[in-house]
C-alpha cells in the first residue's frame, strides 16, 4: 500500500515548503489536483521533481468530456511526465477504451485511474443523482473500466475489496478520504482509517489535511508509514 499526499494548500509556496520538509521520503506519491494545477501550472510539477526526483506525481484532473477531447487531454498530460492521471468512468466504455488505446503508442505512459463515486457523496446524495446505490454503481463502473484496460479505480476504501472481487485482484484501487488517526472527516463522507483501507486491499491511500494541517508533518508521515507496516505484520 502506497501513500499519496494531497497538495491542497492555498499557495504554491506552502505546498513546496511541505514537500521540502518531506524530501527524505523517496517513495512518496504527490497528488496535484485542480486547484494547484490551475493556479500553478506545469512549472509546479517541475519544482516538485527538483525537490526530489524520486517523488511520483499523481495529476488528479478527473478528465471528463467527449472521447476525442479526453484522448487529446490525456496525451497532453502524458507529455508532462507525470506518473498517474485520473478520468471519470462515467465518460463510458468507448471513451475509456479509446483513451487507453491512444496511450499505448507512448514509450512511457502514466497510470490511468477511473473515478467511480466521489468520497464527498453519501448514499442519499448519490442516489439523488444516479438513482442507485454507491456500491452498485461503483462496481458497475469499475467493471467497465477494467474491461476498458484502465489500470485502476478511484473509490472509497469501503468499495475497494468488492471492486477487486468483481474485476481482478491486481486491478488497482486508490482510496481518498483516509483519516489515519481518527481526524475530522471535513467535507468527506466515506472516510476510513489506514487499517480499514488495508483490510479492503487498497493499493494507494490519499492523505491530505491530516498531514498538511499537522503541527509536525514529518512525524505524521512517519507514523503513517509505521501504521502501514503494522497492518502488514
Amino acid at each position: 500500500m502506497k501513500l499519496c499526499i494531497a497538495l491542497d494548500l492555498e499557495h504554491q509556496e506552502q505546498n513546496l515548503k511541505l514537500l521540502e520538509n518531506l524530501h527524505n521520503f523517496p517513495n512518496l506519491w504527490v497528488k496535484v489536483g485542480l486547484r494547484s494545477y490551475i493556479r500553478d501550472g506545469k512549472n509546479f510539477l517541475n519544482l516538485i521533481k527538483q525537490i526530489n526526483p524520486e517523488f511520483k506525481i499523481f495529476l488528479d484532473l478527473k478528465l471528463y468530456d467527449i472521447p476525442n477531447t479526453m484522448i487529446d487531454s490525456a496525451l497532453e498530460c502524458a507529455k508532462l511526465n507525470v506518473d498517474m492521471i485520473t478520468i471519470h468512468t462515467s465518460s463510458g466504455r468507448i471513451a475509456m477504451s479509446a483513451l487507453m488505446q491512444s496511450l499505448k503508442s507512448l514509450q512511457k505512459r502514466p497510470l490511468v485511474f477511473g473515478v467511480t463515486a466521489l468520497t464527498s457523496f453519501d448514499n442519499s446524495t448519490f442516489e439523488e443523482i444516479y438513482h442507485t446505490s454507491i456500491d452498485t454503481q461503483a462496481t458497475l463502473l469499475a467493471k467497465i473500466a477494467y474491461e476498458s484496460n484502465l489500470d485502476g479505480i478511484v473509490c472509497s476504501a469501503y468499495e475497494s475489496l468488492s471492486i477487486k472481487q468483481h474485476t481482478h485482484k491486481d486491478f488497482l484501487t486508490l482510496t481518498p478520504g483516509i483519516r489515519p488517526f481518527a481526524e475530522d472527516a471535513d467535507d468527506q463522507k466515506r472516510v476510513a482509517t489506514i487499517q480499514q483501507a488495508y483490510e479492503n486491499q487498497s493499493d494507494f491511500i490519499v492523505v491530505g489535511r491530516p498531514i498538511y494541517k499537522s503541527a509536525n508533518p514529518i512525524l505524521t508521515v512517519k507514523k503513517i508509514y509505521e501504521e502501514i507496516e503494522k497492518c502488514k505484520s
